[in-house]
């Protein structure tokens, strides 16, 4: 079974597609799209094709893949609409359009997002950031000026100066640039930098919304952040485990509110502005988080040293609170807490 056959997960897009926002925007529109197959990538295509198929939006996507077997398999329910379009490109290399293709709208998600993949792929994970973002911008400029999304980080901010209780879109803290794990935080600086800068040299129009800590049903069974693996162990009915003292106090989102909020970015937000996409209701400590999780599934959390490869992704931040007052103002509200978000990832991946 495909996931968007599952009711909580079509709730949940049902929800998502009922938002008061300007769809008209999108009518007949043509949307590309990195990292399509990631937790946020991956729902916002759902999202877009449920509204095409129930309110006949008529949005045409186009995904850029470097493995379109992956993404075929994925989305393969859907191709028949031919408002699908799969092509297979490493974003690292220049993307030319097609003839005289004309796009409205580029989501550019694709990168690595999670602490193996940090420690692993370090070149990778400051290359997609960088010369791909690039390479997203070089192909916007050629192809009609379309709006470019720029997804980034909660980790741009760095660690807490100690000065505030919660992130606003200025506050910038400090990352230790001579470090491994510093490849992704700082990678995605510089991605915000290079979008300003074609802001400013070529006239191109860019939001750029930050996310929190995502997690989802549509999560990847690769990822390795911590909530992630907390609510695998709890679909395997496992313990969970807990690789540090669970003093770190995040932001999290559940995906539905991500992608709400990417989509409010997109067709309401100010070019060149960021915008926090967090809601204080999810922000929780590690081992309360990994308690509740417990307790949602009658099991307990035991502790574990984590191997060194894990120990080189994890982020250093012990608080990363976002302040996501700016983008409520654009009208987005987060439909779900963290609880009630980590019960129906279960539910649905049960």
């Amino acid at each position: 079974m495909n996931l968007t056959e599952n009711e909580l997960y079509r709730q949940d897009l049902d929800h998502l597609i009922d938002l008061e926002l300007p769809w008209e925007k999108l009518k007949d529109s043509s949307v590309l799209i990195t990292g399509a197959t990631g937790l946020i990538g991956s729902c916002f295509v759902d999202a877009i094709m449920t509204k095409n198929i129930r309110d006949s939006l008529g949005c045409n996507i186009c995904i850029i893949t470097r493995d379109i077997s992956k993404a075929s398999v994925r989305f393969g329910h859907f191709l028949d609409s031919k408002k699908i379009d799969i092509r297979e490109h490493d974003i690292n290399e220049p993307l030319q359009p097609s003839g005289n293709e004309h796009v409205d709208y580029i989501i550019h998600l694709a990168s690595n997002t999670h602490p193996l993949a940090y420690a692993s792929d370090p070149i990778g994970t400051i290359t997609v950031n960088v010369i791909g973002t690039r390479n997203i911008l070089e192909y916007a400029c050629a192809s009609g000026s379309p709006r470019v999304v720029f997804a980034s980080s909660n980790e741009i901010y760095g660690n807490n100066r100690g000065d505030v209780e919660l992130f606003d879109e200025g506050y910038c803290g400090y990352i230790d640039p001579n470090t491994l794990r510093a490849g992704y935080p700082e990678s995605k600086r510089c991605g915000e930098a290079l979008c300003q800068a074609y802001i400013r040299q070529r006239n191109v129009d860019i939001v750029i919304p930050r996310f929190t800590r995502s997690y989802g049903p549509t999560m990847l069974a690769t990822d390795t952040k911590a909530i992630s693996q907390f609510i695998k162990k709890a679909v395997n009915n496992e313990d969970i485990v807990l690789k540090s003292a669970g003093d770190q106090y995040y932001s999290y989102t559940y995906v539905i509110d991500a992608v709400a909020g990417l989509l409010t970015v997109m067709l309401k937000g100010q070019c060149g502005d960021a915008y926090n996409i967090a809601d204080e209701r999810s922000d929780i400590t590690l081992k309360e988080l990994a308690e509740m999780i417990a307790d949602i599934r009658g099991k307990k959390v035991i502790y574990e040293m984590p191997d060194e490869n894990e120990a080189k992704g994890y982020s250093t931040a012990s608080k990363a609170r976002l302040d996501g007052s700016k983008l409520k103002k654009l009208g987005w509200n987060a439909h779900y807490g963290i609880r009630e978000g980590i019960e129906r990832t279960i539910s649905i991946l049960l």
